[in-house]
């Protein structure tokens, strides 16, 4: 499988050959070509080498690849007279927010997201803790492709030093967020269960709650062993385990659903629970389950947190071109302007900057507080949920019906050789021309009640089709006639 090089990283699966999988030689490789990028942005550009000494924060999920991979990265920030401060098991926000406070000149984050156990990846992120561009993206695989960078002398070498505090530090911020209301949040007595699916949600999540003032949760996978029990990628159809856990909580089973399923219990309490969470291995994506074991929609994770955040903030709204409609309704019923980006969190980061928007994210469950950080934060988006619960008093449920009740269905197609993802695109263009599709990352068709988006993924080697309508039925409908302009053009 060749590796896939986009806005969202560097990432494949781990072995085979050099340039067509996530070898050591790739990871040495493309983590000196960022070196020698943030030496062209930021230090002495002719000499292509820091007059200083720089410094780069590493951080990690819990993959079982992820210390071979921390080993080579740093070495590698080091032979390049990087000095290097690993923060170990961590969060995509966490390091985002680290290399703030740090000071540094970058960072690294090891994950692959919501792809399964064999594929990782090298997320980059500038002096902002945001991700790097993508025409810096575009100049790094130029400098990896020519192998345009250098190696220090021995008496160069950059330090290398642990930090063992990065996630409570991430923390401590999100608590000292006005809209984050901990009082409220410990007198409503939630109990509260979360699905870290073996990552480092199991680590950091347990500590935001603590610190929030929930004393009753239960840790669903919160080992971080780095052996995911079922498909990482936060969607319903992987968090059947989670659903009915709930559906059955508050009677006499459940204890045994409990031990069964790899649970870890702080509380052993057959309590109801209030609210469930999932979040994928880097914890930048965050899904609701509702009280009733029902999915509150990673689409509406943003909806809510944006209709709490809106109460007491005015400003504008951003999320991508795949994302519900729901946010849109929701900032014109606060009298505020929607937006819409390119696919891609740095996309999405760029809108808001553009825009001055308080509150945005994807509709992947990717929520992106100004106030914080620019970056796709679930600690944060759990933090504002469960203050939007307490101080409104409104269950999971009631929260969900306040918004209108679309519809997404989202499949992807495997890329073949018999597919050419241009000239597919190309022909739903022509298709639905009096439409005037939007073309700013793929092909979205917007209709009076509708949308329909199909794009290529920057993260897999498959294409996406997403659709929204009212019902599923129409929903249905315009994927299928997207499918059938593939299907006769093959």
């Amino acid at each position: 499988m060749a590796l896939i090089k986009s806005i969202s990283g560097i990432r494949g699966t781990i072995g085979g050959k050099t340039g067509e999988n996530f070898t050591p030689v790739d990871v040495v490789k493309f983590t000196s070509a960022f070196v020698t990028l943030i030496a062209f942005k930021c230090r002495d550009a002719a000499r292509r080498v820091f007059t200083g000494k720089p410094t780069i924060i590493v951080g990690r999920d819990a993959r079982v690849s992820g210390t071979m991979i921390n080993h080579l990265v740093c070495s590698t920030l080091q032979s390049m007279g990087v000095s290097v401060i690993d923060i170990g098991l961590s969060t995509t926000p966490t390091v985002e927010m680290a290399v703030m406070k740090h000071q540094a000149e970058g960072g690294i984050i090891i994950t692959a997201s919501h792809n399964p156990m064999e594929w990782n990846a090298l997320k980059l992120l500038n002096e902002k803790g945001e991700f790097i561009s993508a025409e810096e993206g575009k100049r790094l695989l130029e400098i990896a492709e020519k192998e345009d960078f250098s190696f220090v002398s021995v008496n160069s070498i950059g330090k290398y030093s642990k930090y063992n505090n990065a996630i409570e530090d991430h923390i401590n911020e999100i608590l000292k967020l006005d809209l984050v209301d901990v009082k409220a949040i410990e007198e409503a007595g939630f109990s509260v269960i979360f699905d870290a699916v073996n990552s480092t949600g199991g680590i950091a999540i347990p500590l935001l709650l603590e610190k929030l003032g929930v004393k009753k949760y239960t840790a669903l996978y919160g080992k971080p062993t780095g052996f995911f029990p079922h498909n990482p990628e936060p969607l319903p159809e992987h968090l059947y385990e989670i659903s009915s856990i709930m559906q059955k909580a508050g009677n006499s089973y459940e204890l045994t659903v409990l031990q069964s399923s790899g649970l870890e219990s702080e509380t052993q309490n057959p309590k109801p629970f209030d609210v469930g969470f999932a979040v994928d291995p880097d914890v930048d994506r965050l899904a609701i389950v509702m009280e009733n074991g029902e999915m509150f929609g990673e689409e509406y994770t943003v909806v809510a947190i944006a209709d709490y955040v809106l109460q007491y903030k005015k400003g504008n709204t951003v999320s991508n071109l795949s994302s519900s409609r729901a946010l849109r309704d929701i900032s014109e019923k606060h009298g505020v302007t929607y937006s819409a980006a390119a696919v891609g969190e740095v996309n999405v980061v760029e809108k808001m900057k553009e825009t001055n928007a308080v509150i945005g994210g994807e509709g992947n469950g990717g929520v992106i507080l100004p106030e914080l950080h620019y970056g796709r934060d679930a600690l944060v988006g759990i933090a504002l949920f469960l203050s939007f619960m307490a101080k409104t008093k409104l269950k999971c449920s009631e929260i969900k019906a306040l918004y209108p009740d679309y519809v997404i269905i989202k499949k992807k197609i495997k890329l073949t050789k018999d597919i050419n993802t241009q000239e597919l695109l190309q022909n739903v263009t022509q298709k639905y021309a009096s439409y005037n599709p939007n073309t700013i990352d793929g092909v979205k068709i917007d209709f009076e009640k509708g949308w329909v988006h199909l794009r290529s993924s920057n993260t897999e080697p498959i294409i996406r089709i997403y659709a929204e309508e009212e019902n599923e039925a129409e929903a249905e409908k315009l994927i299928n006639n997207i499918l059938d302009i593939m299907n006769s053009k093959q």
